[in-house]
């Protein structure tokens, strides 16, 4: 295996680099959704053009189309190391986070308990929170107000006989730090509790195998991940056959149909196999053997390896402020290159300063209205947000380091 990513490589793939309107710009609101791969692109364009039908009929563009989209299911199942079955896709993960709601409303009675976070994307905090309207009592695991992390220990006083789901986020779009799936899930685990983790801000920077980790359902949102714009669910089997069905009736027995009633747009499930291929380039480029499984965690190693050596910097630079207060880990081996400062004016205007620099990035609450809250940060003023993934350089960072001096 190659000890470092090939960052020509990987920049190779992604078209935005060569088009000429982009020229010039460094991108750094990753958090708020990727460049897409040119392999994404070929298929999508190829089933617009080639296979626009509706798929699973007789006849060969129908086929083919139908094809395409059982190949996108089955190569994503094994790269996340779950059964084909136990993957859907939907329009968003916040559509299919509002759905499992339901089917959870559903399925508790009322006094039964669900655990969110307050260190949460809306998404996974909202549609939970709604269902003490049916009676379903919320309990708040909150962070610390000063560093912004989760306390395991805080979420073993609040578990008991009583919870039957606890919701967390792999890592927080604002907080950036990596949270411990398999000691949290083991703790839910052993009180009775299911858990949903929402993957969307840690999967741009690697798919994990689902399979190992144990959550019962984890969530990615395929546009963060260098596809097009659908919802990622893996739901467990055991989970899935006990929720009552959210789809047509007649799709009851279908484990990938149950939880996505709106169904997906077809040629954007067709061209997340595009992702695979992706996935698959850099694991043979790289020298990486193996299962699916095996490669897809080959190419998370190499990512995140990479990723690391460039966030540390940044966050030294950042720590060493006097003027902003970084928000977060110091460390980037427990965190996701998504850095959020709280600046003494407006995040928005900061970002705005920098796009004159050629720094593409972004201010505001960014969904994560209550992990800011809590950590006592006015919503109108919000936060610069700078986050990156393995596709950038070591240039655009150093680029990104400049503008930052000029600004702040």
């Amino acid at each position: 295996m190659a000890a470092e990513l090939d960052i020509d490589f990987v920049r190779g793939q992604f078209p935005a680099f060569s088009e000429p309107s982009l020229q010039g710009q460094a991108f750094f609101e990753n958090a708020g959704g990727s460049y897409t791969c040119l392999p994404v692109i070929e298929r999508l364009e190829r089933y617009y053009r080639q296979r626009k039908v509706q798929p699973y009929g007789p006849y060969e563009a129908s086929r083919l189309a139908g094809e395409e989209m059982d190949e996108a299911r089955t190569r994503l199942a094994a790269m996340l190391g779950v059964g084909t079955d136990e993957l859907s896709f939907g329009p968003s993960t916040t559509q299919n986070t509002y759905v499992l709601s339901q089917a959870f409303r559903q399925w508790m009675k009322p006094g039964q308990a669900i655990i969110v976070t307050d260190q949460d994307h809306e998404a996974n905090s909202g549609p939970w929170r709604r269902l003490v309207e049916s009676g379903i009592e919320i309990r708040e695991w909150r962070i610390d107000p000063e560093t912004g992390m989760l306390n395991v220990r805080d979420l073993e006083n609040l578990l008991d006989e009583n919870v039957r789901l606890v919701c967390f986020p792999h890592c927080s779009n604002i907080v950036g730090a990596i949270n411990p799936i398999v000691e949290i899930t083991a703790a839910a685990h052993a009180a009775g509790a299911f858990v949903c983790v929402d993957g969307v801000s840690y999967a741009p920077h690697g798919f994990v195998n689902v399979g190992d980790l144990g959550p019962d359902i984890y969530l990615a949102s395929a546009y963060k991940t260098y596809g097009p714009h659908q919802g990622i669910m893996v739901i467990r089997r055991e989970l899935a056959s006990l929720l009552p069905n959210q789809a047509h009736w007649f799709n009851a027995d279908a484990p990938t149909k149950r939880f996505t009633p709106a169904g997906p747009d077809h040629a954007q499930v067709a061209a997340c196999a595009g992702m695979a291929d992706y996935y698959a380039a850099l694991a043979a480029h790289h020298g990486i053997s193996g299962d699916a499984a095996v490669q897809t965690m080959g190419v998370h190693d190499l990512m995140r390896g990479y990723e690391t050596q460039l966030l540390q910097p940044l966050l030294d630079y950042l720590s060493e402020k006097n003027s902003v207060r970084l928000i977060g880990p110091r460390d980037a081996q427990g965190k996701a290159p998504t850095v959020a400062v709280e600046l003494p004016g407006p995040g928005a205007e900061a970002a705005e300063k920098l796009a004159a620099h050629g720094i593409m990035t972004g201010g505001g609450d960014f969904y994560g209205a209550r992990p800011l809250t809590a950590m006592g940060i006015d919503l109108e003023k919000g936060a610069l947000r700078l986050s990156f993934v393995h596709y950038t350089s070591k240039a655009e960072v150093g680029k990104l380091l400049n503008a930052l001096d000029d600004v702040l």
